[in-house]
C-alpha cells in the first residue's frame, strides 16, 4: 500500500516538474517584453490575443506529448523513424535554436542580478551560469531540475502578482475585449504560439517525461492533463503580466522603451517593484537557461551510446558555452536574427512529423490518434508554416543591411 502512495506521489511529481520545466522554459526575457510590448500596442485587445494563443498551445502541446508518450520516443527518434534524417535536421536546428536563444537567456539573467546587486550584467551572468551547471552536478539531477522550476516559476507568479494589484488594471475592459476586441493581431497570435510552444520549448516537458519512465497508453490521461498544466502555468503568468502593464498604460503613463518591462514595475510599485523586476527577470532567464541546455542536449544524446553516457557533462558544457559567448562577445546580434529566423520553422516540422507518426502502426502500434487533435494539429502546422517562412524570407535579409 506504502508503495502504492509512493508510485503515485512520484509520478504527481515528476507530472508537475514536466510541466513547470516547459512553463518556465517559455517564460524567459523575450516572453517578458512580447507581453509588455503587445500590450502597450494593443491594449485591453491584448487578452483575445492570449486566449486564442492558448487554444493553439494546448492543440500543439497535447498533440506532441501524447505522441511522444504512447511511442516512448524523443521527437528527433520519431522523425527518423517517419523519414530517415530527418531527425538530425530537426536536432540540428532545435541544438542552434537553443544555444543561440541560451546567450539571450544568460544575458537576461545577468540582467537580473544588476538591477538586485548592482553588479555587472557579466558577473551576475557568470554566477547565474554556475548556478545552473550546479543543478546538473546533483546525482538526482532530473528531480533538481523539477523542484527548482517549480520554486522559481511559484516565485515568478506570486510577484508579478504583487505588482499587477499595485497597477490597478481595468478587469472589466480586459474581458470584454478578450472576447469583442477593437483589433485582431494575427502577427501578436503567431508570435505567442512561437513564444510558448515554438523551437526547444515543447519538447522540454515532453523529453522529461520520456526520462522519468512516463510512457505508454496507461500513462495518456495524466500526459495530457501535465500538457495542459503547462500551458496553464505559461498563460497565467502571461495574463497577470498582461494585467500590470494595462494598468500602467491606462494610466497614461510611458514605458521606457529601452527596458518596457522594468519600467512598468517600477511605474507600478515603485523602487520595490524594480526590484522586484529584477527578480522577475532573473528567474525567467535561470530557468530558461536551465530548460534550453537539458532540451537541446535531449535532442542529440540518443544519437549514440557515448552522447547517451556523458548527456550531463554535454548539459553543462553547453551552458558553459552559451555563458562564455555572453561574457566575451556579448549577444551575437547576426546570429539571433538568423536562429530566430529558422526557429520559427521547428514548431511545424516537429508537429507535422508527429501527426504522421501518429498514424503509423511501427510507432505508435494500436493507438488510434483521435481525429479532431489531428485535424486542429494539421491547421496549426499550415498556420505556422505560413509564418515561419514569412519570418525566415524577412529575417536573412537583415544580416546583408
Amino acid at each position: 500500500m506504502n508503495n502504492v502512495k509512493k508510485m503515485k506521489n512520484t509520478n504527481r511529481s515528476v507530472l508537475l516538474g514536466a510541466a513547470f520545466l516547459m512553463a518556465t522554459s517559455a517564460i524567459g526575457p523575450g516572453f517578458l517584453t512580447q507581453t509588455t510590448v503587445f500590450t502597450e500596442t494593443l491594449l485591453a485587445s491584448f487578452g483575445f490575443v492570449i486566449l486564442i494563443s492558448i487554444i493553439i498551445d494546448i492543440g500543439a502541446q497535447t498533440n506532441i506529448w501524447r505522441i511522444i508518450a504512447i511511442s516512448g520516443k524523443r521527437a528527433q527518434d520519431i522523425a527518423n523513424d517517419v523519414l530517415p534524417g530527418l531527425g538530425y535536421v530537426l536536432a540540428f536546428l532545435v541544438v542552434i535554436g537553443g544555444l543561440a536563444f541560451n546567450i539571450g537567456n544568460i544575458a537576461g539573467a545577468g540582467l537580473g542580478t544588476n538591477v538586485l546587486f548592482g553588479i555587472s550584467p557579466e558577473l551576475g551572468a557568470g554566477l547565474s551560469g554556475l548556478l545552473a551547471v550546479g543543478i546538473f552536478m546533483v546525482k538526482e539531477a532530473g528531480r533538481a531540475m523539477d523542484r527548482f522550476a517549480q520554486l522559481l516559476g511559484f516565485v515568478m507568479i506570486a510577484l508579478t502578482i504583487y505588482v499587477m494589484i499595485t497597477a490597478q488594471p481595468p478587469v472589466g475592459e480586459a474581458v470584454a475585449k478578450t472576447f469583442v476586441p477593437d483589433t485582431i493581431d494575427i502577427f501578436a497570435i503567431v508570435t505567442l504560439v512561437g513564444g510558448t510552444v515554438g523551437g526547444y520549448i515543447t519538447f522540454a516537458g515532453g523529453h522529461r517525461l520520456i526520462d522519468a519512465g512516463m510512457t505508454g497508453k496507461r500513462h495518456l490521461p495524466q500526459v495530457t492533463r501535465s500538457s495542459i498544466y503547462a500551458i496553464g502555468v505559461a498563460s497565467i503568468m502571461r495574463v497577470i503580466l498582461f494585467l500590470a502593464v494595462l494598468g500602467v498604460v491606462s494610466q497614461g503613463l510611458a514605458l521606457d522603451p529601452d527596458n518596457p518591462p522594468a519600467s512598468v514595475f517600477q511605474l507600478a510599485a515603485g523602487n520595490i517593484g524594480y526590484k522586484i523586476f529584477g527578480v522577475v527577470m532573473w528567474a525567467a532567464a535561470v530557468t530558461s537557461v536551465v530548460g534550453a541546455a537539458y532540451t537541446s542536449v535531449s535532442f542529440i544524446r540518443s544519437f549514440s551510446p557515448v552522447l547517451e553516457k556523458y548527456h550531463r557533462y554535454l548539459t553543462i558544457g553547453f551552458i558553459v558555452i552559451s555563458t562564455i559567448v555572453f561574457i566575451s562577445i556579448g549577444r551575437p546580434v547576426l546570429i539571433l536574427v538568423l536562429v530566430g529566423s529558422l526557429n520559427g520553422l521547428i514548431l511545424p516540422i516537429a508537429l507535422g512529423v508527429m501527426l504522421i507518426a501518429a498514424h503509423k502502426k511501427k510507432i505508435v502500434g494500436d493507438y488510434k490518434h483521435p481525429l479532431w487533435m489531428t485535424i486542429f494539429g494539421v491547421m496549426i502546422v499550415i498556420a505556422m508554416s505560413w509564418m515561419g517562412g514569412y519570418t525566415l524570407l524577412n529575417g536573412i535579409p537583415q544580416l546583408f543591411k
